[in-house]
């Protein structure tokens, strides 16, 4: 067994054990959110075993193995390193630097060379996430990760399935009568996302999704630079569907900017597949183009009645992700807290204000709805609603 495998068995075995062990521990705690004290030889023993294990995979410099195993060791190296941040062994608002100079200078090393941020991202946990022996990587073996990976993953699944659908179209013109089918195949996935996040929102325990699962996806520092947590949104296929509807622009420059952080958290693959849809002609502008002239035509209102479901659908997914997962299981659960256990309370590492008014904004766009803190397409759409009759 070489290095690789070792500290792959490591990560799938005793790194997992030892994280639910300690979490039970804190979810025993008079105090939930601080770790301080509690667990702590088996805290060292997971910093000690993992650095063990990195060493010799440093000496190596092991990234020219192919994407895949690259991919699949920076994960690894990032898993070790959020649970590090978990248990406050770091903290990047205490330190100038890493504590950790190894895990950083390995996790620096193979993102540079497969073009990724040097931690794990949400693809290691979700579409990429290597199951052996039907048993997928987690931080600990609590059903309520697994909850949250699984159906996570599964919704993830069904928006690329969207997308594929909507980009088969652009080939095809929105007047064409065989369209029907990739609007059916859009709409299809954009309800299974529906079920798969309601399955998500009645199985998910809110305390220990706060407590003991969200902590593992905080910032944290790889070498000097602080790197935001991973989120269920970085995938391509989430903002190719903003994009491609027309629910959102490429030139905004509140969206740019979302689009530009997001990308390194992508799979390369994913990375140009969004840059490609970047410079496509939104959906939306195609049948505001048509209206000027073939509003009366018959497959405009059968081709636009297909648009504007897809668009509900997704709509619908919005709100979902906005008043449940946001709203019940980090909105509500922060709220109950003291104000000094705030800091840091988010995975993207802006303070909690500031993380709900983005996601709000987010919904209005997807939505279409009208908004006092950005512009949304609310009136291109009623004006399509009007002639869909």
């Amino acid at each position: 067994m070489n290095h690789t495998e070792q500290f792959d068995r490591w990560i799938r075995g005793p790194f997992v054990a030892m994280n639910t062990e300690l979490e039970e521990l804190y979810f025993a705690a008079e105090n939930r959110m601080d770790p301080t004290g509690i667990g702590d030889p088996i805290k060292a023993q997971i910093r000690d075993e993992g650095r063990a294990l990195i060493l010799p995979l440093l000496d190596e410099g092991k990234t020219n193995d192919g994407f895949a195993n690259a991919f699949d060791l920076l994960g690894n190296v990032g898993f070790y390193m959020g649970a590090l941040r978990r248990h406050e062994l770091t903290n990047p608002d205490k330190e100038e630097r890493s504590p950790f100079p190894e895990a950083s200078a390995l996790a620096l090393h193979i993102g540079v060379s497969i073009g990724m941020v040097p931690r794990f991202a949400t693809a290691h946990l979700a579409t990429h996430n290597l199951a052996i022996d039907g048993k997928r990587k987690s931080f600990t073996a609590l059903e309520d990760e697994f909850v949250f990976i699984d159906e996570n993953t599964r919704a993830i699944i069904s928006y690329q399935r969207a997308a594929d659908a909507l980009i088969r179209i652009a080939p095809l013109g929105i007047s064409s009568p065989v369209t029907d089918v990739l609007w059916e195949d859009a709409k299809g996935a954009l309800r299974n996302v529906i079920e798969y996040n309601r399955r998500l929102f009645d199985t998910l325990d809110t305390a220990r999704f706060f407590f003991c699962v969200r902590p593992y996806y905080k910032p944290f520092r790889v070498g000097r630079q602080t790197f935001r947590g991973s989120n269920a949104g970085d995938f391509a296929g989430i903002n190719e569907l903003d994009l491609l509807l027309g629910l959102t622009r490429a030139s905004d420059p509140y969206y740019s900017q979302l689009l530009h952080e997001k990308l390194p958290f992508m799979m390369p693959d994913e990375q140009a597949r969004l840059r490609a849809v970047m410079s496509r002609r939104s959906l939306l502008d195609e049948w505001l183009i048509a209206a000027e002239s073939h509003a009366s035509q018959p497959w405009f209102r059968t081709n636009l009645r297909h648009y504007l479901e897809v668009c509900e659908l997704f709509a619908e997914t919005a709100r979902q992700h906005h008043h449940q997962l946001v709203s019940r299981f980090i909105g509500q659960p922060s709220a109950r807290l003291p104000e000094g256990s705030l800091k840091g309370i988010t995975a993207s590492g802006p303070p909690l204000p500031v993380m709900l008014r983005s996601l709000q904004i987010l919904h209005d766009l997807r939505c279409a709805e009208p908004s006092e803190l950005t512009a949304t397409a609310h009136a291109e759409f009623a004006r399509l609603r009007a002639l869909a009759g």
